[in-house]
């Protein structure tokens, strides 16, 4: 009789609507996995789950990616369990580092958080119940979506190259005549400033992982104490950002100004021209190599930048600061190196706010404000990617109507943002006055 009670308990557990939710979600992403590792297998590649597979014990493409994933499932762990982990990471890796130094193998830490995270997989399911199970199985499969992310970006920047043989890049660099070609402009810029500007660019585009950890293990700070995750925070939004913005690469396809227009482009790039001399050519389609990802348009590494920005507002003025410089030094890096146009940038921001929004209206309910907000949003992207497309020497021919209008698109997306978001606040209730007591006779 227990035993029907039993299993009746857990049949209608998993008949509740979150878990059918949860399980749903696991199920879409392994099979999405498996077929990225199918598509890049066709072409003679390794996929993300044999990429993700071989850093258990070969040399990692980034360990500050793993041990910032590892933090991120610490903070379902007490503090005591942290300290732990993070010494059982940096003891593993050190024995890691004897033995490559010793084979005179490639150097690289991280295996040891990967091992960390790996194991605390196993002690959710082997010693931990209900709750506490659940909450750890949660900090785990963060952490593992964070690296698994990285490398289903690999995957799909491979696809793009192999699928997309002609780009686009000469419409959106015709396109951004209107807005005064500022990838050309901060070029000359970066150049300038020498090597040390461009180190610290370069740390700054590399390390942007890195950085949205450290503004989401302030988010998820309480995680430990409360016993459960907040409804809304970064990780979310920069996981779905990386699966979408991919898709958009495959329908417009551009390889950036330093490709298409600079050395590095080689035989493929229509001349040397950046960021000296700004194209003046009418658009068409480009053939381009197999090799250099399409990953240009809309730019993501502008859309995660914006969403860092946006999420360090509520913390304190140390991090609000940093969410401030990462933007705009990753502004600086993404046309500065010539890695995106001007065009893209402004399409990476209404990509991102309008993700941000549609994920914060997901997680507090949709109301008539956030799908007014989220069909502005996309609106005025797809009316930004045909803008592009089709009327790129319009735009260059009427740069006095053209730039302001772009930009007054954008900012039409960043206002309806921070009004819209700034209603759904909670009101903060004044502080109860003490009732005033009878004197004492």
């Amino acid at each position: 009789m227990f035993s029907r009670i039993n299993g009746a308990i857990t049949s209608s557990a998993w008949r509740r609507p979150q878990v059918i939710l949860w399980a749903v979600a696991g199920v879409t992403t392994l099979a999405f996995l498996i077929a990225l590792e199918i598509a890049a297998r066709h072409y003679g590649l390794p996929g993300p789950i044999t990429n993700q597979a071989k850093e258990v014990l070969l040399a990692p493409k980034s360990g500050p990616l793993l041990y910032a994933s590892m933090a991120l499932m610490m903070v379902v762990l007490p503090r005591r369990q942290r300290w732990i982990a993070g010494a059982a990471a940096v003891g593993i890796d050190l024995v890691f580092f004897l033995v490559r130094w010793a084979l005179d193998a490639k150097m690289m830490f991280g295996n040891g958080a990967l091992w960390v995270v790996l194991a605390y997989a196993v002690i959710a399911v082997t010693r931990r119940t209900g709750p506490e199970r659940v909450l750890l199985l949660k900090g785990v499969g963060l952490a593992l979506l964070l690296v698994t992310g990285r490398k289903t970006g690999d995957a799909w920047l491979l696809i793009t190259s192999k699928t997309r043989p002609t780009v686009l890049d000469p419409y959106v660099a015709t396109a951004d005549h209107a807005l005064g070609d500022p990838s050309w402009v901060a070029g000359r810029i970066v150049r300038a400033t020498g090597t040390v500007g461009s180190h610290v660019l370069d740390y700054v585009y590399i390390q942007l992982a890195v950085a949205a950890v450290v503004v989401a293990l302030y988010q998820l700070r309480n995680v430990a104490a409360e016993g459960r995750f907040p409804r809304h925070h970064l990780v979310r939004t920069f996981l779905v950002i990386g699966l979408l913005g991919p898709g958009i690469y495959m329908i417009f396809p551009v390889v950036g100004p330093v490709f298409a227009y600079g050395p590095d482009g080689a035989h493929w790039a229509v001349a040397d021209l950046w960021p000296n001399t700004p194209t003046g050519h009418a658009p068409y389609h480009m053939p381009f190599d197999q090799i250099t990802p399409r990953n240009c348009m809309p730019s993501l590494h502008t859309a995660w930048a914006t969403t860092i920005f946006v999420h360090s507002r509520k913390g304190p003025r140390a991090l609000r600061f940093a969410g401030t410089f990462w933007l705009i030094a990753t502004l600086g890096a993404t046309l500065g190196f010539g890695y995106h146009y001007g065009a893209d940038i402004i399409a990476g921001v209404v990509f991102a706010l309008t993700i941000e929004a549609a994920l914060r209206a997901q997680a507090r309910g949709w109301d008539r404000s956030a799908i007014q907000l989220a069909v502005h949003g996309t609106a005025v992207f797809v009316a930004l990617l045909l803008s592009y497309r089709y009327l790129p020497e319009t735009m260059a021919a009427h740069p006095w109507l053209f730039g302001p209008l772009l930009l007054l698109a954008m900012v039409s997306v960043v206002h309806g943002y921070i009004r819209t978001t700034r209603l759904w606040e909670p009101a903060v209730a004044p502080a109860p006055r003490p009732e005033p007591q009878p004197e004492p006779a």
